[in-house]
């Protein structure tokens, strides 16, 4: 015993253990998650500090030398319209032809004699240009601005040239001496892009426009060209030009960045001019992100994968629809923080990415430690715990423990230690309250116990007569409801065969007899001279005409008065069949038979005929041919005749060129037949609409309730469902017979 009562004790003492254990361990890891959040926060904002430093720090240095440019070409355009002003009043064909020369391939170029390219600037002028006294001077004040500047230019940039509009070429380039000597008669000079982007079609803002990154293939560098128009008086005279090497800057961004991250320049056009990933090899222009065609002859870089380019694409959309002004991004499908810097010159864009994941692994780190820390500090108050609820809560739970047993057996004499002033010495007390008011219960369940046997018995004896007269009451209440269906529906009938009964009296006593017992004595009273009287007389010529058509009045008449007859028979084969319907719906379902459902609609408008007929209502059939379907004939002829019947009534306020009633039949889907009648009579207001197939709900003064109810009770038992629409009142209404529709084939007549 006293092992099988330490066992709760101790598992009680583990589970608490283990209880407060995940509770120190989920404030730990709430502590650890709060930290790194805290730490994750404050490292992320550090880091965009940092990275929005770096790039306007990056972009203050990167973009001195296009500035640079910039400021170069000012002092050239001013210097230049001064040389021009200079040789207004000069004149220039001595020195021209000192300095150029006249070749055999049509160009005139610097004189070889004496020429230091070095130190000296060059001149190429294409074939076919008319050297005019203004463009002769012109030639000379651009040579004249070019030697003068170009050398000092030439500490920071490849060359210094000015191209004018006619094509001449003065240029600057001690890196390439003979480029003057070597270029060929037939370069297109004007066609290049530094010229063709100064043109006014081009630049109507006359500003310094930056062509895209090409390779020089001759020092295998990669080059971008400053170019600013020169216009005088309005008309453009000139263009000037320097060729920066982006070498060092593309070296630099890709190799000088922030720890984990990486730089790239990018133009507003999608050319890239520098990214860490690029294959530069063979490549003699820029990357275009966007994937345009590239220039004929053009070989761009390559990336290394889809997945790099469709990431690069992403980064540069991000990167050209940011707004004004703003400069610190985001990527989130990449993890990416995106900051942003324009050059000023080219308008190109400095753009350190740096990864998410650089800001968490260091706030990882830093949460690492403190969950270690956190960890170990539990394990030492697991310790210290363990030990106390040992000695203090396990002993006492033990004893606790074997006491329960001891009730649990029987023994309430139980003794525990009660001196204690804790919340165990309170437990122990109350326990001991527990054992003797248990040992009361016992005692007085013992002695309840004894009579609850016997009023069981007669409680069971009570609820058996009860249930009797409930099931009697039942069959009652069914029975009362059948009677009230009969009633409901050979009343309908009845109504149709006292109006068919009446027609066919009305017919009957319509029949002029009479005039033929007058027409037979006139025969008589003439019958000696009945040939004369037949054909002379005025009465005996019109006698036979008469006979004919009394005769053929007579004939009509009979015919009406049989169908009239026909009808009162099958409306009293209808009352038998309505009363074996209800019959079977008190006993047993009656077998279903091949019905044609267009002809049960026929039917049931036939039987409403007459009715119909003394309402005025017109009656319109759309019906649809549908192969014959097993179902209780009688049941759907039964509820049509309910509808027709109630949609009749419904029309009584309706002026008689109103009283429409329009009978459906269709195929919505391939297992459901609808049949649908359509009144334009009082309508149904939405309230109704919910209570209208309730037993005994009607809106006739001398209605009763039980036509729609059994209906609607009928369409169950077939399979299908009745329901009503109505767009309120005096709008008319439409009640839907969905019926199953599983088509069988007619047997073929021998």
């Amino acid at each position: 015993m006293a092992l099988t009562a330490s066992r709760p004790a101790a598992s009680l003492a583990r589970s608490t253990l283990i209880q407060m254990g995940v509770r120190i361990g989920i404030l730990i890891a709430l502590t650890t998650l709060a930290s790194y959040l805290h730490m994750f926060h404050t490292l992320r904002e550090e880091a965009i500090q940092q990275l929005e430093r770096h790039v306007a720090e990056r972009s203050q240095r990167e973009q001195a030398i296009f500035m640079l440019a910039e400021d170069n070409h000012a002092i050239l355009k001013k210097a230049l319209v001064e040389r021009i002003q200079a040789w207004s009043q000069q004149d220039p064909n001595p020195r021209f032809d000192s300095l150029f020369t006249q070749l055999p391939d049509g160009t005139l170029r610097s004189r070889a004699e004496g020429f230091d390219g070095t130190r000296m600037t060059g001149v190429f002028i294409p074939p076919g240009v008319r050297l005019d006294t203004e463009l002769r001077r012109r030639i000379l004040a651009a040579h004249d601005v070019v030697s003068q500047y170009g050398p000092a230019f030439a500490a920071r940039f490849t060359d210094t040239y000015i191209t004018l509009p006619e094509g001449p070429c003065i240029t600057f380039w001690p890196t390439k001496p003979n480029w003057a000597m070597e270029l060929p008669a037939d370069d297109p000079t004007l066609e290049y892009e530094y010229y063709t982007l100064t043109t006014p079609e081009k630049n109507p803002g006359r500003r310094t426009a930056w062509t895209s990154s090409y390779l020089y293939s001759p020092t295998q560098s990669w080059l971008v060209t400053a170019n600013t128009p020169v216009d005088m008086d309005g008309r453009h005279v000139g263009s000037f030009s320097h060729d920066i090497s982006l070498d060092e800057l593309m070296a630099r961004s890709i190799n000088d960045h922030l720890p984990g991250a990486y730089n790239l320049l990018v133009r507003d056009d999608g050319q890239l001019i520098a990214h860490p990933a690029l294959d530069m090899r063979d490549a003699n222009m820029g990357y275009d992100i966007l994937g345009t065609t590239p220039q004929p002859g053009g070989s761009p870089p390559r990336l290394a994968s889809e997945e790099e380019r469709a990431h690069l694409r992403s980064l540069f959309e991000r990167v050209r629809n940011r707004q004004p002004g703003e400069s610190i991004l985001e990527l989130p499908e990449y993890g990416e923080h995106i900051a942003v810097a324009r050059l000023k010159g080219p308008g190109w864009n400095f753009v350190t990415v740096l990864p998410k994941s650089v800001v968490t692994a260091s706030a990882l780190r830093a949460a690492r430690y403190v969950l270690l820390f956190g960890l170990a500090s539990l394990l030492l108050e697991l310790v210290i715990m363990y030990w106390v609820l040992q000695k203090q809560i396990s002993q006492p739970l033990l004893v606790l423990t074997q006491a329960t047993h001891r009730v649990a057996a029987g023994d309430f004499q139980v003794v525990l230690d009660t001196s204690r002033e804790d919340e165990l010495g309170t437990l122990a007390g109350a326990f001991r309250i527990m054992a003797d008011k248990v040992q009361q219960r016992e005692e007085q369940l013992r002695q309840a116990n004894e009579g609850l046997e016997q009023r069981v018995e007669e409680r069971t004896r009570e609820l058996k007569t009860v249930h009797g007269q409930l099931v009697q009451t039942a069959r009652q209440a069914g029975m009362a409801e059948i009677a009230t269906n009969v009633l409901h529906n050979v009343g309908n009938v009845l109504n149709s065969v006292y109006t068919a009964s009446q027609l066919a009296r009305d017919r009957v006593s319509g029949l002029r007899l009479e005039h033929v017992s007058k027409v037979a004595t006139l025969l008589d009273e003439h019958q000696a001279d009945l040939t004369t009287f037949l054909t002379q007389d005025e009465r005996g010529r019109n006698a036979m005409p008469f006979l004919n058509k009394l005769g053929q009045n007579l004939v009509k008449d009979r015919q009406e008065i049989l169908v009239l007859l026909e009808d009162v028979g099958r409306y009293t084969e209808h009352i038998g069949d309505i009363v074996k319907v209800q019959q079977n719906h008190a006993r047993t379902p009656r077998l279903h038979e091949p019905v044609h459902l267009s002809a049960l609609v026929d039917d049931a408008l036939r039987i409403n005929a007459a009715a119909l007929t003394r309402h005025r209502v017109k009656e319109v059939r759309q019906l649809c041919f549908l192969s014959p379907v097993m179902t209780d004939k009688h049941k759907v002829l039964m509820i049509l005749v309910n509808l027709i019947s109630n949609a009749k009534y419904a029309m009584d306020a309706t002026p008689e060129d109103q009283r429409i009633l329009t009978v459906k039949l269709e195929l919505p889907v391939s297992d459901r037949a609808r049949i649908e009648v359509h009144d334009k009579g009082m309508g149904i207001s939405q309230e109704m609409l919910t209570r209208i197939f309730q037993y005994g709900f009607t809106t006739r003064r001398d209605g009763h309730g039980f036509g729609l109810h059994s209906s609607a009770v009928a369409a169950q038992e077939l399979g299908g469902s009745l329901t009503v629409h109505s767009d309120g009142p005096g709008r008319g209404a439409t009640f839907s017979l969905e019926l199953p529709y599983q088509p069988i084939e007619e047997t073929p007549r021998a």
